[in-house]
C-alpha cells in the first residue's frame, strides 16, 4: 500500500506515520508533503492508495487540496482522510461535501485511526 501524508507540521507527519505503523500498516510505503501544492506534485510522481491530509495548511489548505484532487484524472477516487484539530460538525460536513472519505480529530490513537481506515477502505 502507498500512502501520502500531507501536513505542514513535520512533527505531525511523523506522528501519523508512527500511528499508521502501530495500526498495522508497517509495510506501507509512505511519502510526505508539506501542503496541498506539494501533495498534488507528489501525486504527479506516483499514484497512492490512500491520503491523509491536514485541513489548516499554508499555500493550499486541505479542503482546497481535496477539491483539486477530485478534479484530477487518476486520483479522483483516491480515499482521503482529513486529520485536524477542528472537531465541529460544520468542518466535517464541508470536508465530506468536497470529497473527503473520512475524518480524524487530533489527538488520536492507533485504534481510532484503524477504525477510520476500516470505514474508509472496507
Amino acid at each position: 500500500m502507498k500512502i501520502l501524508i500531507v501536513d505542514d507540521s513535520s512533527t505531525m507527519r511523523k506522528i501519523v506515520m508512527r500511528t499508521l505503523r502501530q495500526a498495522g500498516y508497517d509495510g506501507a510505503e509512505i511519502s510526505e508533503a508539506a501542503d496541498g501544492v506539494e501533495g498534488l506534485a507528489a501525486l504527479d510522481e506516483c499514484e497512492v492508495d490512500l491520503i491523509f491530509s491536514d485541513v489548516n495548511m499554508p499555500n493550499m489548505n486541505g479542503l482546497e487540496f481535496v477539491e483539486a484532487l477530485r478534479g484530477r484524472d487518476g486520483s479522483a477516487a483516491t480515499p482521503v482522510v482529513m486529520v485536524t484539530t477542528e472537531s465541529g460538525a460544520g468542518a466535517m460536513d464541508e470536508a465530506k461535501s468536497l470529497g473527503a472519505s473520512g475524518y480524524v480529530v487530533k489527538p488520536f490513537t492507533a485504534d481510532k485511526l484503524r477504525d477510520v481506515l476500516q470505514d474508509v477502505l472496507g
